[in-house]
């Protein structure tokens, strides 16, 4: 069984390096998103660093939710996911594989160019620790949870924007949160907020581990039958 989850997670990487347009499309919408707010609030210095981790993070959850029509839908159309579904690894390892390989391809690359960007925005150096830390905790679950909308709209044509509709709320806390962490640690980490804001954020991402695949595995099972 174990020998089957690796396969399949390094079969969804080497898909997503040889096709691209993964997580280079995401890091290129980040790219955009922070360069257009300059543009649009004016270049003062002090009002982009205070906008900058709310900018960062909202850029993050846009940028995760382009890719979420890949989880599923391009198995769908070649009969993969069918064979899936009836192989020995159950399904819910099939959704914890594809979630996974979402991250490593889409999430990790943000995570990492989020500090590159903050510069943009005058983001103060101090600010970075904290700000990767909590993306690196709450990028897990933009993943883990995006896999149910990506699930339940699996058997839709061009079904990525029902499904960055279904699974906006369910990343509202991650935003909240995360943003919460980062804007603590400009602050100076006043009262602990910060390690608050990052406990929080990290219970909301062990939830999604446990609910986001057994939720995706229930809606493709309706999908597909």
């Amino acid at each position: 069984m174990s020998r089957a989850f690796i396969a399949l997670l390094v079969r969804d990487l080497r898909l997503a390096a040889r096709i691209g347009g993964g997580g280079g499309m995401a890091v290129f919408f980040f790219l955009v998103v922070v360069a257009a707010v300059p543009l649009g609030i004016g270049p003062a210095p002090d009002l982009l660093a205070r906008i900058a981790p709310g900018m960062l993070w909202v850029a993050l959850l846009l940028s995760s939710l382009l890719t979420l029509d890949r989880l599923f839908q391009a198995d769908h159309e070649d009969g993969s996911l069918d064979l899936l579904t009836m192989g020995r690894l159950p399904l819910e390892l099939v959704v914890v594989a594809k979630a996974v390989g979402h991250f490593l391809t889409t999430g990790l690359p943000l995570v990492v160019a989020a500090p590159l960007l903050g510069l943009m925005l005058n983001l103060e150096v101090a600010a970075f620790p904290a700000l990767m830390l909590a993306m690196l905790v709450g990028a897990p679950a933009l993943s883990f949870l995006g896999v149910i909308g990506a699930g339940l709209t699996v058997g839709i044509r061009r079904g990525g924007l029902l499904a960055s509709l279904l699974v906006l709320p369910f990343y509202i806390p991650v935003l909240i949160f995360g943003v919460g962490a980062a804007r603590a640690a400009l602050a100076g980490f006043p009262d602990g907020v910060a390690a608050q804001s990052l406990a929080l954020l990290a219970a909301v991402t062990l939830a999604s581990l446990v609910i986001g695949p057994v939720a995706a595995a229930a809606a493709l099972r309706a999908n597909l039958r």
